[in-house]
């Protein structure tokens, strides 16, 4: 009995110990609410941001679902023909398919967000309230700005950082499995490769990344001094340095004045400042490229004088341009929507659609008049932005003040 009695003492100041902590540990974790950004929000804004992000999250999934269900009519046929194995399908093609629409059309699904949740809370008259308690209409927008700019950072980073590295994934697999038709040749290659250095190839297969009829000439002060010639040209894909490249049955001809020095082999290693991708160009090719590897190319391949690089421009600057769509299109569609109306939202509704619809297309003609008119790319793509700008704030300036 009295071992009993001591064991349960013991029980008992063990509690008290484990009590006692928990209680400091309750004390300390109350300290993490701090940590969250809503917590630094009002309520209002709390409820008008989980409105607008989840009814963008469920516009998302109903859209996009409605998509695949298309796509596998459309496309079941040539998985089947061309034996597309279930794994490859669901996780190299729709795993990447849903997120590179999702970012694509993300403006439109950012206004239909805005305008289905914004008519609903008008409809409620909880926009009455709300303007009726001393709400300015300009502080009942800071909320929407916030759910834009969440949306604009999230669709910044996963277009210019994580999607291109799935595209590679999915046009692989539509180049094997839908339909082929992925260039993996050139002819009569020119290039610059440095500050006076011409590199040349007569025929280039992107497959087996060799080249034939390489030669590779170099000027100083407009005067040749080096030209060198090799039948075949590798790039050896494991060195740990780019630019490396084999050739074989090489000639080098150096001449320094009158003299001239002839250097000739079965195989050699060399260093010539281009790549596969330098020499192969591919429908899609810059959308593969995340925004770093994007303005790097551009850089480069402007220094070397090539005019192929206009739909690369487009497509850095459309990523940062369609960001701030977000926000245009926030704006247009609150304000249209925000007004109580007799008759439902359907006409003001029609509207929004057609402007968003609008925006897309004049994006879509202002990128191809960019390609093939000469418009320098930043501003053709900044033109939507800035015309819906001025549509923005005519809508701003009839919403309900």
């Amino acid at each position: 009995m009295k071992k009993l009695k001591i064991i349960l003492s013991q029980i008992g100041r063990g509690l008290r110990y484990v009590g006692r902590g928990l209680r400091h540990v309750g004390h300390w974790l109350s300290y993490l609410k701090y940590l969250n950004p809503f917590h630094y929000l009002p309520r209002i804004d709390r409820y008008i941001i989980k409105k607008f992000i989840g009814t963008y999250i469920y516009s998302i999934l109903l859209i996009i679902s409605i998509s695949i269900v298309f796509d596998v009519n459309e496309n079941l046929a040539k998985f089947t023909t061309n034996h597309a194995p279930l794994k490859a399908i669901v996780f190299d093609y729709y795993a990447n398919f849903v997120p590179y629409f999702a970012n694509l059309f993300s403006p439109l699904f950012v206004f239909i967000a805005v305008i289905f949740f914004t008519s609903k809370l008008a409809g409620n008259s909880e926009i009455i309230a709300m303007l009726a308690s001393g709400l300015s209409f300009k502080r009942l927008m800071r909320p929407y700005f916030i759910s834009a700019a969440l949306i604009a950072f999230l669709n910044f980073h996963l277009g210019s950082y994580v999607i291109p590295k799935g595209t590679v994934i999915r046009q692989n697999f539509e180049t094997r499995y839908k339909d082929n038709k992925k260039i993996t040749t050139a002819s009569n290659v020119q290039l610059q490769v440095g500050k006076g250095v011409i590199a040349y190839m007569q025929q280039y297969d992107d497959q087996t990344k060799t080249g034939y009829g390489f030669s590779l000439d170099k000027f100083e002060k407009k005067k040749l001094v080096s030209h060198m010639t090799a039948s075949v040209i590798r790039y050896d894909t494991i060195s740990e340095s780019r630019f490396h490249w084999r050739a074989q049955n090489y000639k080098i001809r150096t001449l320094r004045g009158l003299r001239e020095e002839i250097q000739t082999g079965a195989e050699i290693d060399t260093t010539v400042m281009m790549e596969p991708m330098d020499l192969v160009f591919s429908k899609g090719q810059q959308e593969t490229f995340t925004s770093p590897e994007l303005r790097e190319y551009i850089s480069k391949q402007q220094e070397r004088g090539s005019q192929n690089v206009v739909q690369y421009e487009v497509e850095y600057h459309k990523r940062i341009a369609m960001s701030f769509a977000s926000f245009i299109l926030t704006v247009i569609g609150a304000s249209l929507s925000s007004r109580k109306r007799k008759g439902g939202m359907g006409l003001y509704l029609g509207i929004g659609l057609a402007l968003s619809f609008a925006y897309i297309l004049l994006q879509t003609i202002s990128a191809t008049f960019a390609i093939n008119a000469g418009t320098p790319a930043i501003v053709a793509e900044w033109i939507p932005n800035i015309l819906y700008v001025f549509i923005a704030y005519f809508c701003w300036r009839q919403a309900p003040n």
